[in-house]
């Protein structure tokens, strides 16, 4: 597991005082009031900065990050990535797992036949939804709901799933 997560990714700047305007990739946008500091990524390289400041903005949160204090500086930022130690997270609830941990796992049926591997997962208004892609490059989904997630294990690498009728 990777001790960073990719939260967001900075789009604009907002002001002349160096604030930029991110989009959160986070369920819980308001996670950036708990994070002191974020890693950006640009270039390959990745420079810690602290935050000072979170405020929101129709549906984006908008940092000031300390030594940043003009439009100029918050401007080279821009379409930069946005990392967090998962230290500063704290823990998830039980059976609560970032997709970024799921991707690349096996999914396997009840009956031990292999469909492929999680290679993305999106949200819909009533569940997630997994997309597993087999060694062709097949695609399926999956609707994330207990009927048909039974089991996943990050120890093992695995996801076991009850094909229900219709899929």
């Amino acid at each position: 597991m990777n001790n960073f997560l990719e939260i967001g990714q900075i789009v604009n700047t907002k002001g002349l005082k160096g604030e930029v305007k991110v989009n959160s990739y986070s369920e819980d946008p308001k996670r950036f009031e708990k994070i002191k500091t974020i890693l950006i990524k640009q270039k390959g390289k990745g420079i810690e900065y602290e935050i000072e400041k979170v405020t929101y903005t129709k549906n984006q949160v908008v940092l000031k990050l300390k030594d940043i204090d003009t439009i100029e500086e918050a401007e080279k930022l821009r379409n930069s990535l946005i990392f967090v130690n998962r230290e500063q997270l704290g823990e998830l609830p039980k059976n609560v797992y970032y997709i970024a941990d799921l991707i690349g796992l096996d999914v396997i049926t009840e009956d031990n036949i292999y469909l492929g591997k999680v290679d993305d997962i999106f949200s819909t208004k009533s569940n997630d939804v997994y997309v597993i892609k087999d060694d062709l490059g097949k695609t399926k989904l999956l609707p994330g709901i207990p009927e048909v997630i039974k089991e996943i294990s990050l120890e093992s690498e695995k996801i076991i799933v009850h094909l229900i009728e219709g899929l």
